[in-house]
């Protein structure tokens, strides 16, 4: 069962991804409530994107990425670059609930603008990851 856990969290991060890019048009065209109910659905599987995480790497064995030449170097680069920032997404992410929550829309659009490029580019990155280590180059 435990086994089943990166793609599960591969599968969230997904649809993170997408609830995102759904979320950015819907305010683009000004569909402000839908955009709520679409980013906040983004902040859930995001959320159950953690617990699964974390888990999977409390109770799972750990995958290492066994390639070698420039396909470890990019691989790295993106882990290097995945990790601090999804870590540091989690308090702009719920500084942008309470704002667009609570009708402080300057507030919010202008710290959007920051963390949406980042919180896609994790979201993107964490299926990469996900790629790399278990299906196009799994560890032997």
């Amino acid at each position: 069962m435990i086994d089943l856990l990166p793609s599960l969290n591969a599968t969230l991060n997904a649809t993170a991804t997408i609830l995102l890019l759904i979320g950015w048009r819907l305010v683009r065209t000004g569909r402000v409530e839908a955009h709520k109910k679409v980013m906040t659905a983004a902040v859930v599987v995001s959320a159950l994107f953690l617990v699964s995480y974390l888990t999977y790497h409390s109770l799972g064995e750990e995958k290492r990425f066994a390639e070698q030449g420039i396909l470890r170097i990019v691989y790295f680069i993106i882990l290097a670059t995945h990790i601090p920032l999804a870590g540091l997404m989690v308090p702009p992410i719920l500084a942008l609930l309470w704002f667009g929550y609570h009708d402080q829309i300057d507030r919010h659009r202008k710290l959007a603008r920051i963390t949406l490029p980042i919180w896609l580019y994790v979201s993107v990155t964490g299926v990469l990851i996900y790629l790399f280590l278990y299906l196009l180059w799994p560890p032997a």
